[in-house]
């Protein structure tokens, strides 16, 4: 216990709290600008298991705020190179990578052999997925997201208290909210926001009270102004999660297995040397760079995509891309419930392409 004594000696804590700790059960869905210090401080602080999920892999773009990679790690997979770090460090927590995206027919699993559940995603499908799970298994889940020089943190369907169907009934449509990648985010904001987010978690293991469980705390560190909005549960939301259909009882994808919709820009180029004959679909705004030649095909905004998707043929795959992944998973979705029948996202954007691809194939050079 030596090396918590200086934790141990507060009376919120003590030998009883640290044991507490040791024998808790943490799952971080994500681990990027948040998920980084959430994991580094939840294992600092003795946690005794953390299983991190993240299907991502690390971008040069990312290491200015996830601290836990180094520029050796770009091309390598989130989950397990954070996993690593952590060991390597020498913590004794216990910690289990998930290299894959949550989704419904993992979700229900994941979270019911967890005490606490910590939203470290900028995605808004999986938000609304973590806290539907949550809801139904019954477990509080901590939230946290960025936009540029702010944030914010709740604890969300703790005890009688809100969920995040309460604060945001209405879910917005793919490419309504722009993620870090598009809005950009200023370095220092996931490590204010996600320390934030670690000590909500210690908090609730621990049963010190005093919890973020009634409403959002927002922070803005370009002003440093801080206002608590308050919430109340919304029975009519909470019944809408409990409707949800998340499939359960499946088994929970090895690590590094990769999201069955998705393909790496490997992938992608050993499909086109064997002829295949993808449709490729830039679903970026039009001003938006690189372009990449061995990539060009169709481009159409994600916003246009409902109007436009005629212009595709629906008899051929279709390979979705944008700046880091996130769009193109929300283009194949869409173009999934108008009949198209395959279709993938481009795993980590045309910021992995390079990379990933092992400088194989220059940026700008088109495939012979």
């Amino acid at each position: 216990m030596e090396r918590y004594t200086r934790q141990i000696v507060l009376p919120q804590v003590g030998a009883a709290g640290q044991a507490r700790l040791a024998r808790a059960n943490v799952l971080v869905v994500g681990a990027g600008g948040l998920g980084c210090p959430v994991l580094h401080q939840l294992a600092a602080a003795g946690v005794g298991r953390l299983t991190v999920v993240d299907g991502d892999i690390v971008e040069l773009g990312n290491l200015h705020r996830q601290l836990l990679y180094a520029t050796a790690d770009v091309g390598a997979g989130k989950a397990d190179t954070a996993a690593r770090r952590l060991r390597e460090q020498g913590f004794e927590t216990r910690v289990e990578a998930v290299g894959r995206h949550l989704r419904p027919d993992n979700a229900r699993a994941l979270v019911e052999r967890h005490d606490v559940v910590v939203d470290c995603t900028d995605d808004l499908f999986t938000r609304y997925l973590i806290n539907d799970a949550c809801v139904q298994a019954g477990k509080p889940f901590v939230h946290g997201s960025l936009h540029r020089f702010s944030g914010q943190v709740a604890v969300f369907n703790h005890g009688e208290g809100p969920t995040y169907r309460c604060a945001f009934p209405q879910e917005p449509g793919p490419g309504q909210v722009p993620d870090c990648a598009d809005a950009g985010v200023l370095g220092v904001l996931p490590g204010a926001v996600g320390t934030l987010q670690a000590t909500e978690v210690l908090k609730l293991l621990l049963g010190t009270g005093g919890l973020l469980d009634d409403g959002i705390l927002l922070v803005d560190l370009l002003t440093h102004r801080y206002h608590r909005m308050a919430l109340r549960r919304d029975p009519a939301q909470v019944a809408r999660a409990l409707a949800r259909d998340i499939g359960g009882g499946e088994r929970v994808p090895d690590s590094c297995a990769q999201a069955e919709d998705e393909l790496t820009p490997v992938e992608l180029l050993e499909r086109l040397a064997r002829g295949e004959r993808w449709q490729l679909l830039d679903v970026r705004d039009p001003e938006e760079t690189p372009r990449i030649a061995a990539l060009e095909g169709h481009r159409i905004p994600l916003a246009d995509l409902g109007a436009r998707a005629d212009e595709l043929e629906r008899e051929r795959p279709v390979l979705a891309y944008c700046a880091s992944g996130v769009r193109s998973r929300s283009a194949a979705t869409i173009l999934r419930r108008l009949g198209f029948h395959e279709v993938r996202s481009l795993r980590g954007g045309v910021r992995a392409w390079p990379l990933s691809a092992a400088g194989t194939i220059p940026q700008e050079q088109p495939l012979p």
